[in-house]
This record gives C-alpha cells, structure tokens and sequence, in this order.
C-alpha cells in the first residue's frame, strides 16, 4: 500500500503536467471563440473624421450597408457614419457601434458619442488613413460644445478618438427587413439592430419543411443583407439562426417570417443579444 507522502505526490505530478499542457494547449482547456465585447474595457485609438451630406443629417439616405430611410429614425437617430475599408471589413461590420470624441479642437466637448456603420467611404482620407469615420452631419456636430455645432463642422478633418463598443438600442428587438427581390426560391433579409455582441458571423435559414436540424446557410450578399438561393421551392414560416461574431453565441428567431411574407416587408423578432 502507497504511503501518504507518495500518494500526495503521484498527486501533486499529475496535477503538474496537466497544468503544463493546459498552459501550452489553450485551445484545448480554454475554447473563446471571440472576444465578448460586453465584458472587455473600452480602448480607445486614434483616427481621422469628416462629415458629409446635410449638416444636420443622417450623411445618404442608408448607404452601402442597406439600412435605407431607417438611419434618420430611432434608434439610429443620425448618428451614423460612413467607415474607411480598414473597419468596414467589406460590409462585415456594417451595424457595429463605436464611441467617438474629439478634444484637440477648442469647439469639441471631448464627451463620447456612440454612432452606428451605416455605409462605406471608398476614397480620399478614408482609404490614405489607417481608420477614418465619415460621420453624418449630426454625428459630426455631436461631438461639439453644445451651441458650437456649426463652428466644429467648419473645421473639415478632425483628429478623434475612437473605440468599438457594444451597440445598446434600449431593448429593442432584431427586426428582418425581406428584400425586394425576394421570392419563393431565393429569400435574402437584411438583419437590423442586434445589441451586445451581434456582430454576425453566420445566419441560417429554417423552413417549416425542413428537419428540426436541417438548416440553411446564408451568405452575406453585401452590406447587412444575407441570402439564400436554395434553387428550389422555400416553405414558411422561416426560423432564423444568428450567430455572433464576437462571442459566438446563436440566437434562434422562430417563425420570425410567416407564411405569406412579403418581399419589402419588415418582421420583428422577439429576441435580441442583450
């Protein structure tokens, strides 16, 4: 029979190399898919800024991310803005949510004000600098001494701060706007206001049809619209699976799209990442 001294130390020599290979094979004792925005601090960094469109306005009328007139309504608000390609990751990030301040200029109040990517800025300072944002008017002048609003657009590029936060819409859910040309073989849907960590980076289709366990992939077609050609007759109502880029958490919105779902329409959803 072992002693107790040699028990402990058989003991103490596995716990050991265990400790060893949890150190050295993170990905085996340890599996983060992503980072949880939720729970990270805010670290900020440097970038460029400009305005366009009117100045008190939401800069296009939805830009290239798809959002449409909603960009000038809550919770968007106008406070949008167009990003270089070094954050805009070729539509990827389209509906992600950064802080935003500005303090080297005497007009800037140096208080964050949280903005949503909306659209893409192709050219200029936003492609020769390593991040820029092209904010809308009202962005812009968010930044701004209250009553100074005009006196900071006037400043053309600004130097700012910036840092990716999570986006909070004040507990509203995620809502799928069906696009126009959708139909009964090829279904795409644009996804609107997820919070948390909802940046996607996978969506799925569910038909009433299909198996419990027979989803449908979806690609990213541009901007924040997915979509699926299936080739063949689809059955609603359509189940949709989110899942997120950060944390890698799904979310299942069921029955979101019914049975006589029209191309154009807007469904909302009763769940949302926060």
């Amino acid at each position: 029979m072992a002693s107790l001294s040699q028990f402990s130390f058989s003991h103490l020599l596995v716990f050991i190399l265990l400790a060893f290979f949890c150190f050295s094979n993170l990905c085996f004792c340890f599996k983060p898919k992503h980072f949880n925005l939720s729970t990270q601090a805010v670290h900020w960094s440097s970038a460029g800024a400009t305005w366009y469109g009117s100045p008190d306005g939401a800069g296009s009328d939805g830009g290239a991310c798809g959002y449409g007139n909603i960009v000038s309504q809550a919770p968007f608000s106008s406070l949008v803005t167009g990003i270089g390609p070094s954050l805009y990751n070729s539509g990827k990030e389209c509906g992600a949510c950064y802080k935003i301040k500005c303090t080297k200029h005497p007009m800037c109040s140096g208080k964050p004000v949280r903005v949503v990517i909306t659209d893409f800025c192709p050219g200029g300072p936003c492609t020769s600098e390593s991040a820029h944002f092209d904010l809308s008017g009202t962005a812009f002048g968010s930044m701004a001494i209250q009553g100074e609003e005009n006196k900071l657009r006037d400043a053309g590029v600004l130097q700012i701060r910036y840092a990716r936060v999570v986006c909070d819409y004040s507990g509203k859910t995620i809502m799928f706007h069906v696009d126009p040309g959708s139909n009964h073989e090829y279904f795409a849907v644009e996804v609107e206001f997820e919070e948390g960590d909802g940046d996607l980076a996978r969506v799925d289709l569910l038909q009433a049809s299909s198996e419990p366990d027979e989803w449908w992939e979806m690609n990213q077609s541009w901007g924040a619209v997915w979509q699926l050609n299936a080739g063949t007759e689809l059955h609603p109502p359509f189940s949709i699976r989110l899942t997120s880029h950060y944390s890698g958490q799904t979310l299942v919105a069921k029955n979101v799209i019914p049975i006589g779902w029209q191309p154009g329409a807007t469904y909302r959803s009763l769940i949302n990442y926060l």
